[in-house]
């Protein structure tokens, strides 16, 4: 039985030691390592942003309160307090009868001087009549002239009209008051769009730019938000509040809004570009935060500094450049120089980067299995 153990032996040692008669005498085989397999991002640059929140008062682009520029009795009142008033319409009429004779009586003066000084212009040529004569005849002329227009203005200030196109308020003027200069008639809104005003700290002067958007909400939930430019900024600073005011216009064709309401402003100021990544992407060690990223093919640590976080992203400051590549899941199987391999994705496709990544956790064990 020996015999025939040994003879079904032999064949065996004798292949085994064939196999390791082609390995070099001092080397090992060693199987090549699969490269890791991550999903990364390509990096992008956006500014550093600081929001500026405050409550604003708005007040109508164009608005004046509408006082008369005489005294006297209103014989008129032509609007009704919320009436759309186009430039030039009546508002008021004030007793102008004394004006009126004062107009006829200034235009009988006028032609009766202008017609002594065509007469005497006629007779300068004989001789008859003196330069001087004639100068105070031209002069005389010219003084009726401006008699007739200051009573003609002051028969126009009998009417008060609306200045601009806009929306009248409410008025406390009836037909028989006698009213004077101190009088305030009613007021006019121009509320095609609104000046909304707020204060800025002193420590972003400079920062806040004429042209920037903003953000507006009334305190009213069923109101929707609105946006308006920032059209003015103030040249100096409050020293009680340490802030500057600034304005916003406000769009208002559909005249939902009213001068006087409250808002809640937000404007966001731009600062310097910094680069962006995944907040999955950010890595904490002894030294601070750093990123991995990918160079030709394998892995490399990036030290960085947070700068900003943004609802799952992060402002970071490093040395990178524009396109580079980042790594922002599988990060806790990264090594120095390891080799990659990556699927990439834009920042705003994370929803599905956990179930992408268990994905390829399974085909690795597939593969090693």
């Amino acid at each position: 039985m020996y015999r025939y153990l040994k003879a079904a032996i032999m064949p065996i040692a004798l292949v085994v030691l064939a196999a390791c008669a082609e390995v070099p005498t001092g080397t090992q085989a060693v199987p090549a390592e699969p490269a890791v397999r991550v999903i990364v991002e390509t990096l992008q640059f956006e500014p550093e942003r600081t929001r500026v929140e405050a409550v604003g008062t708005s007040r109508a682009m164009r608005s004046v309160d509408v006082y008369p520029a005489t005294s006297g009795e209103v014989v008129a009142v032509d609007f009704e307090p919320g009436q759309f008033m186009s430039a030039g319409d009546k508002l008021i009429e004030l007793d102008r009868r004394e004006e009126e004779l004062a107009v006829k009586l200034a235009t009988l003066q006028l032609a009766d001087a202008e017609r002594l000084f065509d007469r005497y212009q006629r007779s300068a040529n004989s001789g008859a009549v003196v330069p001087t004569v004639l100068d105070e005849a031209r002069t005389a002329a010219e003084t009726a002239s401006v008699q007739l227009e200051r009573a003609e203005i002051a028969l126009a200030d009998r009417t008060v009209r609306a200045a601009f196109d806009g929306f009248v308020g409410t008025t406390e003027v009836d037909r028989g008051d006698r009213i004077d200069t101190s009088t305030m008639i009613t007021s006019l809104d121009d509320r095609t769009s609104l000046l909304v005003s707020f204060a800025v700290p002193e420590t972003l002067i400079g920062e806040l730019s004429v042209g920037e958007e903003a953000r507006l909400e009334t305190w009213n939930s069923r109101s929707p938000v609105v946006y308006g430019e920032i059209v003015d900024i103030g040249s100096r600073i409050d020293p009680q509040t340490r802030t500057f005011v600034a304005r916003v216009r406000v769009p208002n064709e559909s005249d939902t809004l009213r001068p006087g309401m409250s808002f809640r402003v937000a404007a966001d100021i731009d600062g310097e570009l910094y680069p962006v990544v995944a907040e999955t992407g950010v890595q904490w060690g002894a030294d601070g935060a750093y990123v991995w990223s990918i160079e030709n093919g394998a892995a490399t640590r990036v030290p960085v500094q947070v700068v900003q976080r943004r609802e799952g992203r992060v402002l970071v400051k490093g040395n990178f450049s524009e396109g580079d590549i980042v790594v922002v899941e599988g990060i806790q199987r990264m090594q120095e120089g390891i080799s990659v391999q990556y699927e990439s994705q834009r920042l705003v496709e994370r929803v599905d980067a956990a179930v992408a990544i268990e994905m390829l956790y399974r085909d690795d064990a597939a593969d090693a299995g």
